[in-house]
């Protein structure tokens, strides 16, 4: 019987690839990715594939990877622990300013983003560029700091990365800080971003690692970014120590920067409000163990997340689409999980050469947000709808809130 909730690549002597993409289109390219990531001797059951699926580097974005007795750093990618967090607020649209540049400017002044602010304190603090009091970057990292001391002393050429400097700053690419209002006219802050500089040192170091130990072994893959750390070896004990700490970084990174945000709307809407009134903060770039199908397996989620029956999570369109909260509704074969986003259907280079300033204008129409040459990239046609995409997981998860961003800064 044809199954109407997903479709199966099978391919000899290879675990399937379930695809949730009814009606939205996936690249050929992307669908040799996901064939050769099946033919690991180590996947388990199946590989799940979310609605946003694209081109990616070794293991393709949007994809579930359960493993057992091994981990594919690349899978994890560089920005580990990259994730969306999300605050409503009791704040409501008539409560926002007519003119919202002087608020895009307070947030922009708040949180440090895009690549210039290597480092905390070099371009901040005395120049007036952020708000962050001390005292908050310096309780998070306290939370962080001692495993990481225990990581560098395995590892020591992560001590030399930008790790508390990046803690509460955004970066630069995709990700983003929006105030965005809810079907009922409710205000919400979101943001976007990860683990920053100290975890992509890691991903990178990780990778390497793994790439050697295929070497050595003379193990021959389709893809060489599918190389694999086996459980056992001391590799895998120090990249699971690794990852689980970045992982924590940018959770707490988030919560950094939705505290600096906050500040930053204060300075501008006087009128007394309280945030959290519904609260997510959630990754789609991580692994963790967690039990499936009878096993505690390792999940690799590479642009994908968790969505366990009841647990709310965030779906973000592209900038100047609408953006999903949404609560999942635990399928079993999606390995309990959903999109964590649109998806991009061309690169940035091809986006830039296709689209212009005045494309980049028209499609952010009504969002008070940067409008120039150096976004074209993140042009909203540059993605899939993300109405399709959500047609496509509907068994996946319900939307529980649909945001609109006004304001957007963009790294």
């Amino acid at each position: 019987m044809k199954n109407e909730e997903y479709e199966v690549l099978h391919t000899e002597g290879s675990r399937p690839v379930k695809m949730w993409t009814r009606g939205v289109p996936v690249e050929e390219a992307a669908k040799k990715q996901l064939r050769n990531t099946a033919t690991l001797p180590f996947i388990y059951k199946h590989i799940a594939v979310m609605p946003d699926v694209h081109l990616g580097k070794g293991s393709t974005i949007g994809s579930v990877i359960p493993t057992l007795g091994a981990v594919i750093p690349a899978a994890v990618g560089v920005d580990i622990g990259c994730g969306m967090m999300a605050a409503k607020t009791t704040l409501t649209a008539s409560d926002l300013p007519d003119n919202l540049g002087p608020l895009r400017s307070a947030i922009e002044r708040a949180i440090p983003h895009g690549m210039s602010p290597k480092t905390r304190g070099h371009r901040g603090r005395d120049e007036g560029s952020w708000h962050t009091p001390p005292s908050v970057v310096d309780a998070a990292w306290l939370q962080l700091k001692d495993e990481f001391d225990a990581i560098c002393l395995k590892t020591p050429k992560l001590k030399n990365t930008n790790n508390y400097r990046h803690l509460g700053t955004l970066g630069s690419g995709n990700h983003f800080v929006e105030v965005c209002l809810d079907e009922q006219g409710s205000v919400w802050f979101m943001l976007h971003s990860g683990s920053r500089g100290v975890g992509n040192a890691i991903g990178t170091h990780f990778i390497e690692l793994a790439k050697q130990d295929m070497r050595t072994h003379f193990i021959n893959l389709p893809d060489q970014d599918l190389a694999y750390l086996a459980e056992g070896t001391q590799h895998y004990d120090d990249y699971v120590e690794a990852v689980g700490w970045a992982q924590r970084f940018a959770r707490n990174n988030r919560e950094v920067m939705m505290q600096n945000l906050i500040a930053a709307v204060r300075t501008v809407i006087h009128k007394p409000f309280q945030t959290h009134v519904e609260a997510v903060n959630c990754h789609h770039n991580y692994v963790q163990k967690e039990h499936h199908f009878g096993k505690d397996v390792l999940i690799t989620r590479k642009g994908a997340v968790s969505a366990r029956a009841g647990e709310l999570g965030i779906i973000p369109g592209s900038m100047g689409a609408k953006s999903f909260i949404v609560r999942g509704k635990g399928n079993a074969d999606s390995f309990h999980s959903c999109s964590h986003g649109a998806g991009r259907t061309m690169s940035r280079t091809e986006a830039k050469r296709r689209f212009s300033l005045d494309d980049q204008i028209r499609a952010t129409e009504g969002v008070e947000c940067r409008k120039d040459e150096n976004v074209i990239d993140e042009i909203p046609m540059a993605y899939k709808d993300i109405d399709a995409v959500m047609l496509a997981q509907r068994e996946l998860v319900d939307v529980v809130h649909i945001l609109k961003q006004v304001v957007c800064v963009k790294g």
